[in-house]
């Protein structure tokens, strides 16, 4: 079990907070990729946007318990 979040009496997914959470810093990340033209040299921006949002959770997923301490 993975666990979940209590907000307001809702109970939430952890992964969910741990998506939403990569999914704000990849938009960050494809903001600053696009203004120095990174995208010119993918083929399939998409694809590119996709492994970046994966990669970013799993980042995410495996630092998030070091910083909370559980």
């Amino acid at each position: 079990m993975i666990g979940e979040v209590d907000i307001y009496g809702v109970f939430v997914p952890i992964l969910l907070v741990w998506a939403l959470i990569a999914l704000a810093l990849t938009a960050g990340l494809r903001r600053v990729l696009a203004r120095v033209g990174f995208y010119r040299l993918v083929w399939h921006r998409p694809l590119v946007d996709l492994s970046l949002l994966v990669i970013i959770m799993a980042v995410v997923a495996a630092a998030l318990p070091l910083w909370i301490g559980s």
